[in-house]
């Protein structure tokens, strides 16, 4: 099921985390004859639209993924148009975030990014560090194979160091070694743009996770469009395994 939905939004069935893969503002700007950089500038609009759409209905986890490992292959200008828009919309919401009891929170390497962005996303990260209402997780410079990878070469070194034993490494251990630890696992993954895969996107976190793919591309990505993928993942039967 695509985008149909029976769309009575009863809070109790609600995700409590939710993962989008935005996709599509390239095409987006082609269609329209405009430059590629158009379309990520709009793109960025949705972002606000669907944090405050998630604020809204109390959903306290979302993960937006905005710029994976892989993207550095882009061609140099679309890169650094990226991260300029990312830092201006950094600067412009945090402010509200913050008033808002939102947590920002990145999940990634943000490490190679220019000092500056790297300043400002640290000092962001700061000042909501202590927000409770929401936490926004933006998954920049981020791929789901690198962080198990990451996650695994952690705890071999507290296994080398002697603070922890190879049988007492759990599910749970494990999961305090992610980007995302002491969060929920994704209920819901949103891919807008038409496009059928996770691209490398959480693949830990996502393990139960139920797919909802669309056709719309992100910068035409509405609150409304959201709320078709809440209608059609509370409809579904979630068993993780079972029966």
């Amino acid at each position: 099921m695509r985008e149909e939905s029976k769309n009575i939004l009863n809070p109790e069935y609600l995700p409590k985390h939710i993962g989008i893969i935005m996709d599509g503002n390239g095409r987006w700007a082609t269609n329209r004859n405009l430059p590629r950089f158009m379309g990520h500038k709009e793109g960025s609009l949705r972002v606000l639209d669907i944090v405050k759409k998630c604020y809204e209905l109390k959903i306290p986890y979302l993960t937006l993924f905005a710029f994976s490992t892989e993207n550095w292959t882009r061609p140099e200008s679309e890169v650094k148009n990226l991260f300029l828009l990312l830092r201006g919309f950094i600067e412009k919401y945090i402010d509200e975030m913050n008033e808002n009891e939102i947590r920002l929170n990145v999940i990634g390497d943000i490490s190679p990014l220019k000092e500056d962005l790297r300043k400002s996303i640290e000092n962001s990260l700061e000042l909501t560090k202590n927000n409770k209402k929401m936490v926004v997780n933006i998954a920049l410079n981020y791929g789901g194979q690198d962080e198990i990878i990451m996650a695994t070469k952690k705890i071999a070194e507290e296994v080398k160091k002697g603070n922890l034993l190879p049988e007492e490494i759990s599910k749970e251990t494990f999961e305090s070694y992610l980007y995302t630890a002491h969060q929920p696992p994704m209920d819901l993954m949103v891919r807008p743009s038409g496009e059928l895969r996770v691209s490398n996107f959480t693949l830990y976190q996502m393990a139960y996770s139920e797919f909802w793919f669309s056709d719309v591309l992100w910068p035409d990505f509405t609150p409304e469009v959201l709320e078709k993928a809440l209608g059609d993942y509370m409809s579904r039967n979630r068993r993780f395994g079972g029966i």
